[in-house]
């Protein structure tokens, strides 16, 4: 009985060893990220947000949540169960939002918590997915547009991709890292340095940039109907980050601020969505002109149920969104003047923002209980900080002019997503502007980074004048510079204006027209005249007499500060710039020698003759 027993006990505990070896081997060759049931992100920086709350989407553990404070810290535990089994803490090392957030975890009595304490979240991360085989594909955005990657984020969860922010900072780690993981596929999404375009370049990459963000975003939306074709959207302007726009349940198409862009409703209408929700309430004059307009209906997510219970009646909080960098454009009215000497409106605009602007504008004018329309066929280029008068043909009659305003204005051509609206009285003037200007010369300086614009006022006025280069295509898009300020020109004179762009060897030859605009007039706030032309690419010519006169001065200089003077009397060598010998004191400029001579007297000597 006895031995019985015993042999049965060692089996048992046999058997038991070996389960547990066989739980050990087995928990081994499970991914460590299929261990995690959440992801939080710790961090104030927002690609270190959305790289951990993607990572969380694509290992299937969603939504990734993360901190917008530091008191958000504890309110965000209420939305972890704390039977919840592995949490991974991602947490900036230079801006977290709590530091050591693992312990505050722990003190609450969460089980299995890790914390990853990193400056580089993006690609700390890509690698452990690559190490659990879970993503062989990339999409590469430019950090500096964030709503590139907003956008890239749905299609990247539902066809296993992840997305790696690369600039010319950092294409060198990008590019290790690329090696080692050896990409099944890799998309480049937007604009990107040359730097990163070049290195590259071995991977052969797809690329998708129209130029504009809107279109950029259709494209995106396009691949992800072809690997799930959904019948419900999410709109968002890309400006946040929020769970259900990371978590790939649905496509996320972009509306403006305050209009929808024309592609976009062309996009919706040819489409077979059924239904679209609005993240958040910022959006809703866009969504309600969606709903009326395309007959789509539109629900709108814009709280959550509050995880703070205070009182027997459950309350709502804002729901949980992470600003992104916002590119913000600011176009004002500067002025309004109907001028009775040429039967002309000046409408002024001031761009109050740091960033360059396209805008197209309608004006309804009233004069005499009478309405007419004008306005802009094409969109019109204004940069960071300037002013712009477009001048529209009319003839109105009457003292008391209003003009309804309604400006459409944004960042790029088609990106004309915000509204300038307004009642504004128009001033009657009665000005002649006699001013004229010539474009004699386009050329381009690559060592110096710029085109050099010679300009010559053939007027009999003083003019201002400001320089426009349209549709230069750098970098893979077509941009518009222009001069930084007005230059004033005096009766006759002649000047170069410089216009800063910098043009790789691949750009000029993308570039064998260049297109230069003038706006001119006698006033520096009211450019009402404009030349146009087209130029043949041209580089600077080297001037030959000039840089020679500058190398014989330079020698000449050299010769001055650094050749030496023979002293006449000693031999010592002497700076050139010395006027006495260091070593005799000698005058170096005198030749003269002083000598010591025996003097003879020629007068005979005579003898005294003694007797």
């Amino acid at each position: 009985m006895n031995n019985t027993f015993g042999n049965t006990s060692k089996n048992s505990f046999i058997n038991k060893t070996s389960l547990v070896i066989i739980v050990l081997m087995i928990l081994i060759c499970i991914p460590s990220s299929l261990a995690l049931e959440k992801v939080v992100s710790n961090s104030a920086d927002w690609k270190d947000v959305y790289s951990a709350t993607l990572y969380a989407s694509l290992i299937d553990k969603k939504p990734g949540l993360f901190l917008t404070s530091s008191r958000h810290g504890t309110i965000l535990l209420y939305s972890i169960p704390k039977e919840a089994n592995g949490t991974l803490i991602v947490s900036s090392r230079s801006q977290p939002y709590v530091i050591n957030y693992k312990s505050v975890m722990d003190a609450q009595g969460y089980t299995n918590v890790e914390e990853i304490v990193t400056n580089t979240a993006n690609l700390d991360l890509a690698k452990r997915l690559n190490k659990d085989k879970i993503v062989t594909k990339y999409i590469i955005v430019d950090d500096a547009y964030g709503y590139n990657a907003l956008s890239a984020a749905s299609y990247a969860v539902i066809d296993k991709y992840y997305v790696i922010f690369t600039s010319e900072r950092n294409i060198g780690a990008v590019d290790t890292f690329l090696t080692d993981a050896k990409p099944s596929k890799l998309i480049i999404l937007g604009q990107v340095d040359e730097a990163v375009k070049t290195r590259l370049a071995k991977y052969n990459p797809e690329t998708i940039n129209k130029g504009d963000r809107f279109d950029n975003n259709i494209e995106i939306v396009k691949l992800y109907q072809k690997v799930r074709n959904s019948k419900q959207i999410l709109m968002s302007n890309g400006e946040f980050i929020e769970s259900s726009i990371m978590s790939g349940d649905d496509p996320v198409l972009f509306i403006g601020r305050g209009t929808v862009p024309s592609q976009v409703q062309e996009y919706i209408k040819a489409s077979d969505f059924q239904v679209a929700v609005l993240i958040g309430n910022e959006l809703i004059n866009s969504a309600t002109a969606i709903r009326r307009q395309l007959g789509l209906s539109v629900f709108v997510k814009f709280a959550q149920g509050s995880r703070t219970p205070t009182g027997p009646i459950a309350t709502v909080e804002d729901l949980d969104k992470f600003q992104m960098p916002r590119y913000a454009v600011d176009l004002g009215i500067y002025s309004i003047m109907y001028n009775k000497a040429t039967n002309s409106l000046w409408v002024t605009y001031k761009n109050k923002a740091n960033l360059g602007a396209y805008l197209k504008g309608t004006i309804t004018i009233t004069a005499n209980g009478q309405n007419k329309v004008v306005g802009d066929q094409d969109p019109i280029f204004i940069d960071k900080n300037q002013y712009k008068t477009i001048t529209y043909d009319v003839v109105l009659e009457g003292e008391n002019i209003t003009a309804k305003i309604y400006t459409l204005f944004g960042e790029g051509k088609r990106s004309l997503e915000n509204v300038l609206e307004g009642d504004i009285s128009v001033e009657n003037v009665e000005i002649l502007d006699d001013s004229r200007i010539n474009i004699t010369d386009v050329s381009y300086d690559k060592g110096k980074g710029k085109f050099i614009i010679t300009i010559q006022n053939i007027g009999t006025v003083d003019s201002y004048v400001s320089l426009e280069i349209l549709d230069l295509y750098i970098n893979g898009e077509y941009i518009t510079i222009s001069s930084p300020e007005a230059v004033l020109l005096k009766i006759g004179d002649k000047t170069k204006i410089p216009v800063e762009v910098v043009m790789s060897d691949a750009d000029i030859q993308n570039n064998p027209l260049v297109k230069v605009k003038g706006y001119y007039g006698q006033r520096e706030n009211a450019l009402i005249k404009t030349v146009y032309g087209e130029y043949a690419f041209k580089l600077v010519s080297f001037d030959y007499v000039t840089y020679g006169l500058i190398i014989l001065i330079i020698i000449l200089l050299l010769l001055i500060i650094f050749g030496r003077r023979k002293c006449p009397h000693c031999g010592h060598k002497n700076s050139r710039l010395r006027r006495k010998c260091a070593k005799c004191g000698q005058s170096l400029y005198s030749r003269k020698h002083k000598h010591t001579h025996e003097v003879k007297s020629e007068t005979p000597v005579v003898e005294e003759k003694k007797e």
